[in-house]
């Protein structure tokens, strides 16, 4: 069953906050970010600053999926982590 738009934005910022809070994550976290994000800027409802938010949030997935130290990937970007969970609090 394919997740709708809004769960696709739950699921994102449960990702982030996790990451933030417990500071440590998983490739496979990574690689679901990016995939929510395409996911998430295809759609039609989707504004530019949206879209430039989102691929911050990307970019952040690429790296992470490869890096050889995730852990230290996510402590470098707890404060994008913040502000991102913060834009998700607002949609």
């Amino acid at each position: 069953m394919p997740l709708n738009q809004q769960d696709q934005v739950t699921l994102l910022k449960d990702i982030l906050s996790n990451h933030q809070t417990d500071c440590c994550g998983s490739v496979s976290e990574c690689e679901q970010l990016e995939r929510l994000v395409k996911s998430l800027m295809v759609s039609q409802q989707i504004d530019q600053n949206t879209k430039n938010f989102l691929q911050e949030v990307y970019e952040y997935g690429q790296h992470g999926a490869q890096t050889a130290d995730l852990d230290q990937h996510i402590l470098a970007n707890q404060e994008n982590l913040s502000q991102w969970v913060n834009t998700i609090n607002q949609f």
